[in-house]
């Protein structure tokens, strides 16, 4: 069994769900499990999928979506899970900073990944801060697909605890391997090969530009512009352990 089969969250209507515990660390040992999860949008959960979040401790999602896209959910959530709405895009706020790559078609490949951290670090700041003060018990954040704003995250989380740059790139790839059975269950057609041959026309490919975004990444010029305090910093890069 693979690692990433081995994270996998297995709840029914989601193609995309994992635990980002497991993953090597730089100076050896592994993020602890069972803490904090990534996946796409969970509105398409019914009463069962919610009962494998339940049963992995998740109490808390963190929603990193437009308003725009939540008002379309017609999903109903259990009374035992609180909801954080983080706007991660911040579209309606920074409109100078979208408009070419949606122009260009950029948006949705990761060559947007480190020009958003570094022109709004902010807005991933207050989805850090969101996962770093959540209740005890487990956290899960998500997007409509967990591939781009779910990636951001990830890459942001994972590198201020130190995880191996390898493992942050392999758990990247895997939303790109899950992505044809997640658009299947949604009857749309998987984007992936246009957006492989659009990072081609800019001389890379999906994982070049995802591990370039990574290898960018100045965890102490983020941190230093986020928004996230020391409290905040201990608890990500302890994955949420609870204070001695």
């Amino acid at each position: 069994m693979s690692d990433a089969e081995d994270r996998r969250l297995v709840a029914e209507g989601l193609h995309n769900a994992r635990d980002l515990g497991g993953l090597p660390l730089r100076d050896g040992g592994t993020t602890p499990t069972g803490r904090v999860f990534r996946s796409e949008s969970v509105d398409v959960l019914g009463e069962a999928g919610w009962q494998a979040l339940h049963e992995a401790g998740i109490r808390t999602v963190v929603d990193l979506r437009q308003d725009s896209e939540r008002a379309r959910d017609t999903g109903t959530r259990p009374d035992w899970l609180t909801t954080v709405t983080v706007d991660h895009d911040g579209l309606d706020e920074h409109p100078d900073f979208w408009a070419d790559y949606w122009a260009n078609g950029l948006v949705g490949t990761p060559l947007y990944y480190l020009p958003h951290l570094e022109a709004l670090p902010e807005r991933t700041g207050a989805a850090l801060h969101a996962i770093a003060t959540a209740p005890p018990s487990g956290v899960l954040f998500h997007c409509a697909g967990g591939r781009d704003r779910t990636g951001i995250i990830s890459l942001a989380l994972l590198s201020i605890v130190c995880a191996d740059p390898d493992a942050i790139v392999d758990d990247y790839l895997v939303t790109v391997a899950n992505a044809p059975a997640l658009f299947a269950g949604i009857g749309r057609e998987n984007p992936e090969p246009k957006l492989e041959a659009l990072c081609a026309e800019h001389g890379t490919t999906i994982a070049g530009a995802f591990r370039a975004a990574l290898a960018g990444f100045d965890v102490d010029a983020f941190t230093a512009r986020s928004g996230l305090d020391d409290a905040d910093l201990e608890a990500l890069r302890t994955f949420r352990a609870s204070p001695a």
